[in-house]
């Protein structure tokens, strides 16, 4: 009998459950024969004992195939459907709350929990102006974060880089009024007070590793991009 496959043209098509899937088995693993085969069996939606059936030359074009849509850059995408609901991005990070930055942070972490991390980044639209939209009150991720590992995983991937570089800029900027404000009262300070300007390099040492953090965090996402 003929093996039918359904390759992916995009990252659109393949649920990030089936991306969940695959780093969970194939993380920590050198065995480049088994994670070719699981690239393949996950994205294309065949069982594993069934890929000796495909030509060798053509398992490897797939792999290159994926290898090239992972290796692309994932534009962020503000808004998205699963089935009929439609999802929107927090509006505005910067009036987000701080119980929906520390989950959003702490489920950020780990593939594992990345649909957890879009039930936070992502609710669904309540009411829609031009270009404007409004979204549902935040209240955990029990209600959609199953729901949300079927998201398609380029949605996943720009969300978490745009949510990374977005506190990379906030930190950046928030150094850079601290430092502002430190030389503004160092001017004015009595000579008692000369002590300030080693506070300000307290200051500048704290925000550096903060964004050294950020960093770190943005690499540790970044990683899906490189190659098995």
């Amino acid at each position: 009998m003929k093996l039918e496959l359904l390759i992916p043209t995009s990252l659109d098509e393949i649920p990030l459950r089936a991306y969940q899937d695959f780093r969970k088995t194939v993380d920590g693993s050198n065995d480049e024969v088994f994670i070719s085969e699981k690239m393949v069996s996950l994205f294309c939606g065949i069982e594993l004992k069934d890929i000796v059936k495909i030509k060798a030359t053509d398992l490897a074009d797939m792999v290159e195939h994926f290898n090239r849509l992972f290796a692309a850059k994932t534009p962020f995408k503000q808004r998205f459907k699963i089935g009929d609901i439609e999802f929107g991005f927090v509006p505005n990070l910067e009036t987000i709350s701080w119980g929906e930055y520390i989950d959003a942070e702490k489920y950020l972490s780990s593939w594992e929990n990345m649909h957890k991390a879009m039930a936070v980044l992502y609710r669904p639209i309540t009411n829609t102006k031009g270009d404007k939209y409004e979204i549902m009150e935040y209240e955990g991720t029990a209600e959609f974060s199953e729901l949300m590992k079927f998201t398609p995983v380029s949605i996943a991937m720009g969300a978490s880089v745009f949510f990374w570089t977005l506190g990379l800029e906030l930190l950046e900027a928030l150094a850079h009024y601290l430092e502002k404000e430190t030389k503004k009262m160092s001017k004015t300070t009595t000579a008692k007070q000369h002590n300030l300007p080693n506070s300000g390099d307290g200051i500048s040492q704290s925000m550096q590793q903060l964004k050294e953090t950020f960093l770190s965090s943005i690499e540790s996402q970044s990683s899906h991009l490189l190659k098995y």
